[in-house]
């Protein structure tokens, strides 16, 4: 019987379940392999080579085995563990929702490098930030971006004209923005004023930097 092929990938941990005695079921985000799921065999003895290495939110350099069914994690490298989101309530469940988020709204094995970039960017500034409400709305607008649910803030989406200083409304269901002419006679819609239009706008096109 030959052996599995071996592969090396950057990877951060999504979720990580126990599976038997000693083993763990492990999502993880890949840069060119999307989401995938893999066993982390022994890794729940008190000495596993990989023990703190395949943690929650942890971003590693792993290799691992092809197998029949899951992938095997056979070495992992611990490149950025995160620490301060694990020292903060308030940051450790904003990271979870961030983490959450993408292993809900993403399916298995579609390659999306951004995203991986997006997602391991938006850890390191949450150790970072005082107030983290900034970063995960931002978060939001660029997931839903490369989902391909970007709101439009620029064009009415009812008649498509230029949105113009004034009155302004959103509408979940409609996907954006509409103009006062529109949103006045629409249903379900809620007003946005200029100032959370300018905050969205620069959500949507900022990085983190800014």
């Amino acid at each position: 019987m030959s052996n599995p092929r071996l592969y090396s990938t950057e990877a951060v941990v999504l979720r990580k379940i126990d599976l038997g005695e000693a083993d763990s079921l492990v999502t993880l985000y890949t840069p060119h392999l999307g989401k995938i799921r893999a066993v982390a065999r022994g890794v729940r003895r008190s000495r596993s080579k990989l023990g703190g290495h395949v943690e929650w939110l942890v971003h590693a350099q792993m290799l691992l085995a092809r197998s029949k069914g899951l992938d095997i994690i056979s070495q992992s490298q611990a490149i950025n563990s995160f620490v301060p989101l694990r020292d903060n309530l308030w940051r450790s469940s904003s990271a979870l929702y961030v983490a959450e988020l993408v292993d809900r709204l993403t399916p298995e094995g579609e390659e999306d490098y951004p995203l991986f970039k997006l997602l391991a960017d938006t850890l390191q500034w949450l150790c970072r930030a005082h107030h983290t409400d900034l970063v995960l709305r931002r978060f939001e607008m660029h997931l839903f971006g490369r989902l391909g649910y970007e709101p439009e803030l620029y064009h009415c989406v009812a008649c498509h004209s230029a949105i113009e200083p004034g009155e302004h409304y959103f509408t979940p269901d409609g996907g954006g923005v509409l103009c006062s002419g529109c949103g006045g006679q629409a249903l379900m819609v809620d007003r946005l004023s200029l100032d959370a239009l300018k905050v969205l706008r620069f959500l949507q096109r900022s990085g983190y930097a800014e």
